[in-house]
């Protein structure tokens, strides 16, 4: 019996960042998906995806050449095999979760982490890989297959677990300390809209920026600052100014969160409060963010979060909030009280 485990992700910095090569700070909670597997005696994978009440099988001798979109279970063993690896024993798969699915937690990116898990431990020869180096597959596995618009955070921060900051331009990581208080996750019940938001958020971005190289080839994002928005601000079309404040003044908010989370007692009210202007520019600019799920966020913090915002790329989805052990029933009820699905403590894993 084999039997893995990869946890769900928020991001509490940096989202809408990841794309331009900047950099993100993003968590893992205790929230998971769980593969069991026991060998079988076919040449074949039998898929049971419990919570979905579906079945999936693959055939280990098929070609995987061509392989159809978002099918994650083919593409990361085509990663695999481009680096050696041989599948000739069948399982039989149980795959069950506690993550919300389509909700801005990473369920999808979970799900990949821990199939690769899987494949490496049914390789009849123990391969020595780092949990980096699982990210990088797992982000291949599901973004750069198939031409997908994200960037690498979720798989790289779902791999290494914990809470982190990612250099997304080198793909270097620095573990952060997890002491930031108590952690309400909300489920909004309005839909998540991915691709939607990502297309426009990401295209208007780079566009805002390649505006501002046009004219300054010199011009580096990574080293701007609020003189660096001012002074580009006129070189930037009317319709993507709104994405060019989003990409330099989220870089500075994350590089604040940064330098709080790397004290080993941060201040927790400080984090709060930057998670709060954080989320204003995804609300005003990148408008990722419905209005019921405003509204449901507003009502935690005056509950008594210290920091509420929306996680993942927008649309809709989940929210977490920052809490205190004094408040976090209130800020619970709030959210429900406001017309969320569901709201819960969850905790960062170490």
């Amino acid at each position: 019996m084999i039997t893995v485990q990869a946890p769900a992700r928020i991001c509490f910095f940096g989202d809408h960042q990841d794309y331009l090569g900047l950099p993100v700070i993003a968590g893992t909670i205790n929230r998971y998906i769980q593969i069991k597997a026991q060998p079988n005696r076919t040449s074949n994978y039998i898929i049971e995806l419990t919570d979905l009440k579906e079945v999936k099988n693959i055939n280990l001798n098929e070609d995987f050449n061509e392989i159809m979109s978002e099918d994650y279970f083919r593409s990361g063993m085509a990663v695999l095999i481009e680096q050696g690896a041989i599948f000739k024993q069948g399982y039989t798969i149980e795959i069950s979760g506690t993550i919300p699915v389509n909700a801005g937690v990473s369920s999808s990116s979970a799900l990949v982490v821990a199939w690769l898990r899987f494949l490496l431990t049914a390789q009849e020869e123990q391969w020595n890989v780092t949990d980096a180096q699982i990210g990088a597959w797992a982000y291949h596995a599901e973004v750069l297959f198939f031409n997908q618009p994200g960037g690498l955070m979720d798989q790289y921060t779902i791999a290494q677990r914990g809470l982190i900051y990612i250099d997304t331009q080198r793909g270097e990581t620095t573990p952060l300390t997890p002491q930031i208080g108590t952690l309400i996750l909300a489920e909004s019940g309005i839909a998540k809209q991915t691709l939607a938001v990502l297309k426009n958020a990401k295209d208007f971005a780079l566009k805002a920026v390649a505006e501002v190289t046009k004219q300054r080839p010199d011009f580096k994002i990574h080293q701007a600052d609020e003189e660096t928005y001012s002074t580009y601000l006129n070189l930037i079309s009317d319709r993507y100014k709104p994405y060019w404040y989003a990409s330099i003044y989220n870089h500075i908010i994350t590089q604040k969160a940064k330098l709080e989370l790397a004290q080993s007692q941060p201040v927790v009210a400080k984090i709060g409060r930057l998670m709060n202007q954080h989320q204003k520019i995804l609300e005003e600019c990148i408008q990722n963010t419905p209005e019921g799920m405003q509204i449901q966020m507003n009502a935690a913090r005056n509950a008594g979060a210290l920091g509420a915002k929306i996680i993942g790329s927008g649309g809709g989805g989940c929210m977490v909030a920052l809490a205190t052990d004094e408040s976090k029933e209130a800020i619970i009820q709030a959210f429900l009280s406001a017309g969320a699905q569901k709201a819960y403590e969850v905790k960062l894993t170490e």
